[in-house]
């Protein structure tokens, strides 16, 4: 059965990839990008792919912006969007870090609350979270990402149970380390703001796990699939050996000491 599906941050990586192959496959696509120009970009993407998607402007920052595409009324929502920023804790500036949280999350909520009472008025329809393996494994020197991926699911969480009774179903996407550009962009941010000389923690390389990202259509045909499905789990993360990674993981939070 088509469904209407809209997806933030769909000019690139997982968001084009399944904008595009769910169209593809005869639902109505949303697809959001964040500048005009990535919006003729992706509009040539689809023409290109020979689908047809409905291409918006959206810039979470932007109010404008975020009122239209709360006038949407999707069956699926796909909160996609989100941006990385490398750096310790102790050393990211803190423009960096709302900026995080705008964007990963409190824009996101606004759209939500924007789209989901629709959903509820009929008594069905879907919010998928794009979280990551940093929403439940904790990555040093990109910790402000994983902070935002944890909300993320703390939020996807508390939505899934709230909106239950009303035919509103919510589930996450945990992407683990793929070769979109996304995770290579992220790791190079800092170098606009750090000095070596004046930083309290060096930043490490990140050349060695840069060099081993897997393929995305691997999690993009796992989007694809779960995304206008009925039924499915509640989260989906590939590749399938970060899951065992991600449960020793918080396996050890309990054995570690401080």
């Amino acid at each position: 059965m088509s469904k209407k599906i809209l997806i933030t941050g769909a000019s690139s990586g997982f968001g084009l990839g399944a904008a595009i192959e769910l169209a593809r496959r005869g639902h109505a696509v949303v697809a959001t990008a964040e500048t005009w120009p990535q919006v003729r970009s992706l509009r040539d993407e689809a023409a290109h792919a020979g689908v047809t998607l409905e291409v918006i402007k959206l810039n979470l920052l932007d109010d404008a912006d975020l009122a239209r595409a709360a006038t949407y009324d999707p069956d699926v929502l796909v909160l996609n969007s989100g941006i990385m920023e490398s750096g310790s804790v102790v050393d990211i500036p803190m423009a960096r870090v709302r900026e995080s949280f705008e964007v990963n999350v409190f824009r996101h909520i606004e759209l939500a609350q924007g789209i989901v009472p629709k959903m509820v008025a009929r008594q069905c329809g879907k919010v998928v979270w794009v979280s990551s393996m940093g929403g439940i494994m904790v990555i040093p020197f990109i910790g402000i990402y994983c902070a935002t991926k944890h909300a993320i699911e703390a939020i996807a969480g508390a939505m899934r149970t709230e909106l239950a009774p009303f035919g509103v179903k919510v589930a996450t996407i945990n992407p683990g380390l793929f070769g979109t550009g996304f995770n290579d962009t992220g790791a190079e941010s800092h170098v606009q703001w750090y000095d070596a000389k004046t930083a309290v923690v060096p930043m490490p390389d990140f050349s060695g796990p840069l060099s081993a990202q897997s393929d995305p259509k691997e999690m993009i045909d796992a989007m694809v699939d779960i995304i206008p499905a009925e039924d499915h789990l509640y989260r989906t993360m590939r590749p399938f050996e970060t899951i065992d990674a991600a449960k020793q993981w918080q396996e050890t939070e309990w054995t570690q000491r401080a």
